[in-house]
């Protein structure tokens, strides 16, 4: 497991549905550069051992920011109770492995957006344990928090998250939850104790499940794959994830100001990538335990980095309230899984989609690999105006970043997600 750097249909409460669009892609075709035979080619058996991987996440509030150049909000933005050099009230975890009991309870008010990045292998037991520090400028309220592992397939109730089938953690207690997964792919999880408010607030976080197949097999070998594809299509030399988010500051003001929001009304002021807006997209990620500055507790960069010639597969979910378009111009992208599925037919033929744009709906993730053309810097955005501007300010905002194209064996090989 690492931090930091389901199907079509998952279930969301009405705020959080959305349509995918299908427009501007194609189908693959089988035997193409990037697709595969008609049939998956015979393999030894993926059947790794169960290690067990332990990981301890905190659930608190906190402030950050959203970029300083964007016009005021009155009287929501920047909150006038935001310490020095933060502005916006938020929830979020944080991952607290391997502190002391002394030094968890010290990060209380110091939360995280985005969450952690998860990594985990394909049949791995995994123990999340969740501790709730309580919110630091809330003490009234006494919420409580779950992880709900969105898309997930093989939990029981007790693990799900869901508060009203399972356990929701109060403050002062811990709880761990239980997973084994059996599908490789991109999820993503969140509090789904008021789910509406804390997704909002900032408690969302990408998994990664990688597939068996990273170990080798008969016809391939070991290495980097996005899913078990038996043909070695889905493999890659670099991944970034993204998690797309709205900020509606309407609703964290209110919050920390003892009021109460109306989701009727909701009208998103900033968009995210990873928790931040551009151009902060574009900055270095850094550890919340030892950062400093105003990213210090949105500590993931979104920045694209690769040398030319690399496979990159980007890893895109979304966990806000509308539908997001991912563009980039000047390079293919190729659509190899939806919602944690691979995209192959029931006789095993590619179903791959080429295209310039993805289509990320409310509670849905995409896998799309590209190859990494020559030097260069190309913008990666959301085809929305709207998303693309900081509180509706001039310039390029919200959810946008860059892919920068080095020549060929200039970056070293990538540690972790993100780097």
């Amino acid at each position: 497991m690492s931090s930091q750097p389901g199907r079509p249909g998952l279930s969301r409460r009405a705020l959080l549905a959305g349509l995918t669009g299908a427009t501007g892609w194609a189908m693959l075709p089988s035997g193409s550069s990037a697709g595969s035979p008609a049939a998956v080619p015979a393999r030894k058996a993926l059947a790794p051992p169960n290690p067990t991987v332990e990981v301890h996440l905190a659930g608190t509030d906190g402030w950050v920011s959203m970029p300083s150049g964007a016009p005021p909000i009155a009287p929501f933005w920047p909150d006038p109770l935001a310490p020095a050099g933060t502005n916006l009230y938020v929830f979020g975890f944080r991952d607290v492995t391997g502190l002391t009991a002394a030094q968890i309870t010290a990060q209380r008010g110091k939360a995280q957006i985005s969450a952690p990045m998860l990594v985990f292998d394909q049949e791995t037991d995994i123990k999340i344990t969740l501790s709730n520090l309580g919110l630091s400028q809330r003490p009234d309220l006494v919420d409580g928090h779950t992880v709900h592992w969105h898309g997930f397939r093989n939990a029981i109730p007790l693990f799900d998250g869901v508060p009203e089938l399972s356990i929701s953690v109060p403050i002062g207690r811990d709880f761990t939850y239980f997973y084994r997964p059996h599908d490789p792919g991109t999820y993503m999880y969140h509090c789904h104790f008021e789910d509406v408010e804390h997704v909002q607030m900032g408690m969302t976080g990408l998994v990664f499940v990688r597939p068996a197949q990273n170990a080798g097999t008969t016809d391939l070998p070991a290495g980097k794959y996005a899913y078990n594809d038996g043909d070695g299509s889905t493999r890659y030399d670099r991944e970034f994830g993204f998690m797309m988010t709205e900020v509606w500051p309407e609703a964290h003001y209110r919050d920390a100001h003892i009021q109460t929001t109306d989701w009727t009304d909701y009208a998103p002021s900033f968009f995210a990538l990873n928790g931040r807006a551009y151009p902060d997209t574009l900055a270095p990620g850094g550890d919340p335990l030892t950062g400093s500055g105003p990213l210090r507790y949105q500590p993931i960069s979104s920045l694209v980095t690769c040398n030319s010639g690399e496979r990159v597969l980007l890893r895109i979910a979304n966990l806000g309230y509308q539908t997001h378009a991912v563009t980039v111009d000047g390079i293919d992208l190729t659509i190899i899984g939806k919602d944690a599925s691979l995209l192959r037919g029931r006789d095993g033929t590619a179903q791959y989609q080429v295209t310039n744009t993805v289509h990320v709906g409310p509670g849905e993730s995409r896998d799309v690999l590209f190859t990494a053309p020559g030097p260069g810097t190309y913008l990666m955005y959301d085809r929305d105006y709207l998303s693309l501007s900081n509180a509706g300010g001039g310039g390029l905002g919200g959810q946008a970043t860059e892919i920068r194209v080095s020549p060929p064996g200039t970056i070293a090989a990538q540690s972790r997600p993100n780097a």
